[in-house]
């Protein structure tokens, strides 16, 4: 199983925020801190405000920051919005073709798995990932830790 650059981005971003919940911060700033396409983290940027994870505010001196409080938001339920497509072969697919579909014993294996994976994740919130926010600025290619 493996996440999406979409949800290595988005949490990225709230992470970036988390660290920085003092002030408005711009898709640039984070895109500039990671080296990530500015234009892959407005589409990022635009999905999680729309789940309401941030909160963005625009014109002069606008920016984002987080939608709620770090402590509130589950990774599982997050990853699980942002993931979307979860068929891990093509017999999970709507419409898949595969010829042993019914006579396969691997999509319960598969979700058993899938589902032990999202278990782990609802038991830990952003703010699990902040409890250190001076050092977490360190270890990340975080621009500015404060301000």
């Amino acid at each position: 199983m493996r996440l999406s650059s979409f949800s290595d981005y988005s949490l990225r971003v709230l992470m970036y925020l988390g660290v920085h919940a003092e002030r408005l911060v711009t898709i640039g700033e984070i895109a500039e801190a990671y080296g990530i396409s500015a234009n892959h983290l407005t589409k990022v940027v635009h999905q999680l405000g729309r789940l309401g994870y941030l909160e963005t505010l625009r014109g002069k001196g606008g920016g984002i920051r987080l939608g709620r409080p770090a402590g509130e938001i589950r990774l599982g339920e997050l990853i699980r919005q942002v993931e979307g497509d979860w068929a891990l072969v093509e017999c999970f697919a709507t419409g898949g073709n595969c010829q042993i579909h019914g006579a396969c014993r691997l999509p319960p294996i598969l979700d058993e798995a899938l589902a032990a994976m999202f278990a782990a994740l609802d038991r830990h919130t952003l703010a699990e990932l902040l409890v250190r926010p001076r050092e977490l600025g360190q270890a990340l290619p975080l621009r500015r830790l404060a301000g």
